[in-house]
C-alpha cells in the first residue's frame, strides 16, 4: 500500500514537471522567475505542496503553480530583504513571527490595530507579508504556521478588505499547505459582516480553520506562555527593531548542568559531578565533547572520566532516524523524544557526526532555555568524530511539544583553535550563509507502565469523569446561552437604533413638508 502511494506520487511529481515545461513554460520564458522555474524540477516537496492542496489534480495544480509563479516574479519574492522593506514598517510591528501553538505550529502574529488603510502603503504592506512568509518557508520546509489575527483595539480604519484578501491568497495559492488555522481575537461585531465575506474568500474546505476566540477561548489553541497580557497570557515578549525577531532560539541556561540543588531527580553521581562545577568551569568545560573516537594521547584520568561518561550514554537508546546535511549528520533527524516522568528516562540523546574533511564548530540553542540543559552546547567535531549531546530538562519542569532546538555548525578552517575564545570569535565573523541550521520539536513517550487500578477504582474514576464531563458540557451550554443573550441584546439595540434613526428621519420629512406647505 505504502509503496503504491510512494510510486503514484513520484508519477504525479513527474508529470505536473513534465507538463508545467511543455505547456506554461515553453516560449514563455520571461513570465516566470527562472529560479522559481529551476527549484520546481528540483524540489520534490514544493510540487507536492501544490498537488496536495489541489488534491492531486494535476490540470488544477497547473493553474495553481502558474498564478504562484507569476505572482512570486511581480513582488520579486526571490530577492526580497530587510532592505526591500521601509524601516518604518519593519519597526511598528505589525507583522511578526514570535511563538507555538499547543500543536507546536509557529505563530504568524497580525496586529490589525497597527495597520490603517492606505492605498500608498498597501504594496509595500504586502511585500512585508511575503518578505516573512518567505523567510518561514526557506527555513521550515513545508511546516505550516497559525496566524494569529489580533483585532484588540482595532477601529474602522483598520477594516481593509483587500489586505485581508491578499493573505487568504498567500495561504491559498502562494504557500500551499502552510496554512494550520486562523485564530481571529476579539473581534469587534461590526466586523461580523466582513469576515462573512472573508468565509466566502478561504472556500467551504478551509472555512474549518477559522477559529473565533476571546481571551478565554484563545487559550484553547496557544498556552499562556506565549500570549500577551492583553489575551490572557504571560509572555513579556515586545516586538522590537531592529534586529529582526531571531525565531526565538536562544542559548540554554546552565549550559554543562545545573548547580546543585537545581535538579533533585538527577542521580547522586550527577549532582556531585556537575554541583561542583563554577560557573568559570562551566564555560571552560562546555568545548569538551564527548567524541565516540578515542585520542591514544590523552591522559589516564581523562580516560577514566570518558569511560563514566559511556557508561552513561549505554543508558540511552541511540536514536534511529538521521538528517544528512552538507557538513553534519543528526540524529534523530525531526523529534527529540523525551519520557515522562513516571518512566524515568527524562534525558535525551542527540547525534551529530562530522562528514567533512575539516573540524565543525556547533552550537545548540532552544526556544525555552530555562527548561533545559545541553552538555555540550557549544563545542566543535573533528572530521569524521561523533559527539553525543545529552538533554535534560531542569528539575522537575516539563517538555512541551512547542519547544524547538536549533543546531547550528560551521566548518573551521585547520588553524582555527576550538578553545572558548577561539569558538567565540568564530561564531562572530562566520558569514551567515557559511552556516547550516537544523531544527528539532519535542516530543514526550507516554508511560506504558499497566494500569493498576483494582476494578472498582475504575469504575469510581469513570464516574468522576462522567460527571466532570457533564459539568464541561453545562458550563459550555451556559457560556453559548450567554453568547446568545449578548447577541439577541445587540439585535435589540440595533433594532431601537434603526426605530430611532426612522422615527427621526420622519419627523424631519413632516417638518420640511409643514413649513413648505405654510
Amino acid at each position: 500500500m505504502a509503496e503504491n502511494h510512494a510510486q503514484n506520487r513520484v508519477k504525479l511529481i513527474s508529470e505536473t514537471r513534465r507538463r508545467f515545461e511543455a505547456e506554461y513554460v515553453t516560449d514563455k520564458s520571461d513570465k516566470y522567475d527562472a529560479r522559481d522555474v529551476e527549484r520546481l524540477q528540483q524540489d520534490d516537496n514544493w510540487v507536492e505542496s501544490y498537488l496536495s492542496w489541489r488534491h492531486n489534480i494535476v490540470d488544477e495544480t497547473l493553474k495553481m503553480l502558474d498564478e504562484s509563479f507569476q505572482w512570486r516574479k511581480e513582488i520579486s519574492v526571490n530577492d526580497l530583504n530587510e532592505s526591500s522593506i521601509p524601516r518604518w514598517l519593519l519597526e511598528i510591528g505589525v507583522i511578526y513571527l514570535h511563538g507555538y501553538d499547543k500543536e507546536g505550529n509557529k505563530l504568524f502574529w497580525i496586529r490589525v490595530k497597527y495597520h490603517i488603510k492606505d492605498q500608498k502603503t498597501i504594496s509595500d504592506k504586502k511585500k512585508l507579508i511575503a518578505f516573512w512568509l518567505e523567510r518561514y518557508a526557506k527555513r521550515e520546509n513545508g511546516k505550516p504556521v497559525t496566524v494569529m489575527f489580533d483585532l484588540s483595539e482595532t477601529g474602522i480604519n483598520s477594516i481593509d478588505m483587500d489586505f485581508v484578501r491578499f493573505i487568504i491568497n498567500c495561504f491559498k495559492v502562494y504557500y500551499p499547505k502552510y496554512l494550520s488555522k486562523i485564530v481571529i481575537f476579539d473581534m469587534p461585531w461590526l466586523m461580523n459582516a466582513a469576515f462573512k465575506i472573508v468565509k466566502t474568500w478561504l472556500g467551504p474546505e478551509a472555512v474549518s480553520l477559522l477559529k473565533f476566540t476571546s481571551k478565554n477561548e484563545v487559550q484553547d489553541y496557544v498556552s499562556v506562555e506565549y500570549l500577551p497580557p492583553h489575551m490572557g497570557g504571560t509572555d513579556p515578549f515586545k516586538y522590537s527593531y531592529p534586529p529582526l525577531v531571531d525565531d526565538d532560539f536562544q542559548t540554554p541556561l546552565c549550559e554543562n548542568g545545573p548547580i546543585t540543588s537545581e535538579d533533585e531527580t538527577s542521580s547522586k553521581e550527577d549532582i556531585e559531578s556537575d554541583g561542583k562545577e563554577t560557573l568559570e568551569t562551566i564555560s571552560n568545560e562546555e568545548q569538551t565533547p564527548l567524541v565516540k573516537k578515542s585520542n591514544p594521547t590523552e591522559s589516564t584520568s581523562k580516560a577514566e572520566e570518558n569511560e563514566k561518561v559511556d557508561s552513561k550514554m549505554k543508558a540511552f537508546k541511540k536514536p534511529l532516524s538521521v538528517f544528512k546535511g552538507p557538513l553534519l549528520h543528526i540524529s534523530p533527524a525531526e523529534e527529540l523524544y523525551f519520557g515522562n516522568t513516571e518512566s524515568g528516562e527524562k534525558k535525551t540523546l542527540m547525534v551529530l557526526t562530522n562528514v567533512t574533511k575539516n573540524i565543525v564548530a556547533f552550537k545548540v540553542r532552544t526556544t525555552a532555555p530555562e527548561k533545559y540543559r545541553v552538555k555540550p552546547s557549544n563545542s566543535s567535531c573533528d572530521p569524521g568524530a561523533s559527539v553525543d549531546i545529552v538533554v535534560s530538562p531542569h528539575g522537575g519542569l516539563t517538555v512541551s511539544a512547542q519547544d524547538r532546538f536549533l543546531i547550528m555548525a560551521a566548518e573551521m578552517e585547520q588553524s582555527s583553535g576550538t578553545g572558548p575564545a577561539e569558538l567565540t570569535q568564530f561564531w562572530k565573523e562566520v558569514p551567515r550563509n557559511k552556516v547550516m541550521e537544523h531544527r528539532l520539536r519535542c516530543h514526550t513517550v507516554e508511560s506504558s507502565k499497566p494500569n493498576t487500578l483494582t476494578l472498582k477504582d475504575s469504575a469510581f474514576n469513570m464516574s468522576d469523569k462522567t460527571s466532570e464531563d457533564i459539568c464541561l458540557q453545562l458550563s459550555h451550554l451556559l457560556e453559548s446561552n450567554r453568547k446568545l443573550e449578548d447577541q439577541v441584546q445587540r439585535c435589540i439595540w440595533f433594532q431601537q437604533l434603526l426605530l430611532s434613526l426612522t422615527m427621526l428621519l420622519l419627523a424631519f420629512v413632516t417638518s420640511f413638508f409643514y413649513l413648505l406647505y405654510s
